[in-house]
């Protein structure tokens, strides 16, 4: 097998065992003597730390999850800084090391294959692959946060907004069509990993979080 081919499969593992860390599980066990898995809606993410373990936790387990998705996508830029890949190939390989990265959180090895959603990895992933556009992208998650309630509708709207923002503002155009394919892509896997918040929603039943509260009187 040729070496850089070694190489490139070896930085996707590295991506993988990063996505593979889930801090809700680590922060709720270490600080907190609690399997957050157990707790809440079973999810270990930052919304659900957020709601069983508190705003501090909550924050926290978000903020390192999505610097674990960005350092982990980031990767790729070692295939350049070492001559492994073209320049030009660079966000085509930022993509699959940041998916691998979402997929070892969604599937990590270190927790029998059950962890989050990997939705603030992904977006630690598309900061590193279009900073504006992720930043864009989380004030539409924020909006629809806040008018709805419902980090799942914020989840699959921001998701959505990613691929639309690259197809229709100029600015976010890319010369690798790809981006725009991974983008839808990772759209539907949004999607896929929501479909019982999508059911309760149906149904009336999705919790709701409140991130501005209202003062009681």
């Amino acid at each position: 097998m040729n070496t850089n081919i070694l190489y490139i499969i070896l930085g996707a593992f590295v991506a993988y065992l990063m996505g593979s860390f889930i801090t809700a599980i680590w922060y709720g066990k270490q600080y907190h003597n609690i399997d957050i898995r157990t707790a809440g809606s079973g999810n270990a993410g930052a919304t659900n730390t957020f709601r069983v373990l508190g705003k501090k936790a909550g924050i926290i387990v978000m903020v390192i999850d999505i610097f674990k998705g960005w350092l982990a996508t980031s990767l790729a830029v070692l295939l350049i800084h070492y001559s492994i890949i073209d320049p030009k190939q660079l966000d085509v390989y930022k993509l699959i090391y940041g998916l691998c990265a979402v997929a070892g959180h969604i599937f990590p090895i270190f927790e029998r294959f059950k962890g989050g959603k990997g939705i603030a990895t992904l977006l630690g992933m598309v900061l590193s692959i279009q900073f504006e556009a992720a930043l864009l992208c989380l004030t539409v998650f924020l909006i629809v946060l806040i008018a709805t309630k419902y980090v799942s509708i914020g989840s699959i709207l921001s998701a959505l907004s990613f691929p639309l923002m690259i197809i229709f503002i100029p600015r976010f155009h890319t010369e690798t069509p790809i981006v725009i394919v991974f983008g839808f892509a990772i759209f539907l896997m949004v999607v896929l990993t929501h479909k019982k918040n999508i059911k309760r929603l149906f149904l009336g039943e999705e919790n709701k979080t409140y991130l501005i509260k209202k003062k009681v009187q």
